[in-house]
């Protein structure tokens, strides 16, 4: 058997009985879980990656979740995510510089950055509202633990539900155990490792954005739509059908002359 099928064993087990608010029991049980599988992950990247997994497990209202990853040189890069969109949220935080992920990375920033309604935010005055147009309406992100040098911040774990007050102060303290295990993971890798996964994840992410765009084109055409009004169409799928952005793309863009998407 695979690693990777072992981690969708695992996954199974780790996903039963998870519910809004476990007991001590469950939880310690989910933990264990996590811990088994990320000692069988073959890299960085697949660790984070599965985290993102639990996260989305644990935290019954995480509809896409995130890493953000400070740079040495001040900047920051989304090194894994659950879907496209996420690293959007991320990005417009990097642009701006402000948002949740930017404040819980930073040295000197918040542990923690919750918010239960983007609607109503005077925090991230440009971030904010962007977010809501993209369909998310609450968000929590917490710090990862600092790395050497001592007390050097390395950046944070984020999470982002499309429900008002989708998140709130129990979800903290799970994210908050998440992060451990997230950080501890990166703690072991040196610099060049952390070069190698920010490349892939560039590489990852123009790939994506190629096939996306090859999706919204043929929307367009179809549909004689802007590029907004089709990306919007792509983005709804997406979240009706529960899969990730970029495959929903990915199957438009290579069977298009068998499927159409649904008209939202």
């Amino acid at each position: 058997m695979t690693s990777d099928q072992e981690w969708q064993l695992d996954r199974k087990a780790f996903t039963s009985g998870a519910g809004r608010t476990p007991g001590p029991g469950p939880l310690a049980e989910q933990f264990a879980q996590l811990t088994a599988t990320l000692l069988a992950a073959p890299s960085v990247e697949d660790v984070l990656q599965r985290v993102l997994d639990a996260t989305t497990v644990m935290v019954p209202a995480a509809d896409l979740a995130s890493f953000t990853l400070l740079d040495d040189d001040g900047g920051f890069h989304t090194p894994a995510e659950t879907d496209d969109v996420a690293t959007d949220l991320d990005l417009l935080q990097y642009r701006f510089r402000e948002g949740p992920c930017v404040e819980a990375a930073v040295p000197g920033g918040p542990a923690v950055a919750l918010c239960p309604d983007l609607a109503d935010e005077p925090r991230w005055p440009r971030w904010a509202p962007a977010a809501v147009d993209l369909g998310v309406r609450s968000v929590l992100a917490t710090a990862l633990i600092p790395g050497p040098p001592a007390g050097r911040s390395i950046g944070a774990l984020n999470v982002y539900s499309r429900s008002v007050k989708g998140l709130d102060e129990a979800d903290r303290d799970v994210l908050l155990l998440l992060a451990t295990h997230a950080s501890l993971a990166l703690a072991t890798t040196d610099a060049v490792t952390r070069a190698e996964l920010k490349a892939a994840h560039l590489r990852k992410a123009i790939e994506s954005r190629d096939v996306i765009g090859q999706a919204k084109g043929i929307i367009m055409a179809r549909r004689g739509v802007s590029a907004d009004v089709a990306f919007d169409v792509l983005r709804r799928t997406s979240q009706d059908l529960n899969v990730k952005l970029n495959e929903v793309a990915s199957t438009l863009a290579t069977r298009h002359t068998e499927i159409d998407l649904p008209t939202p």
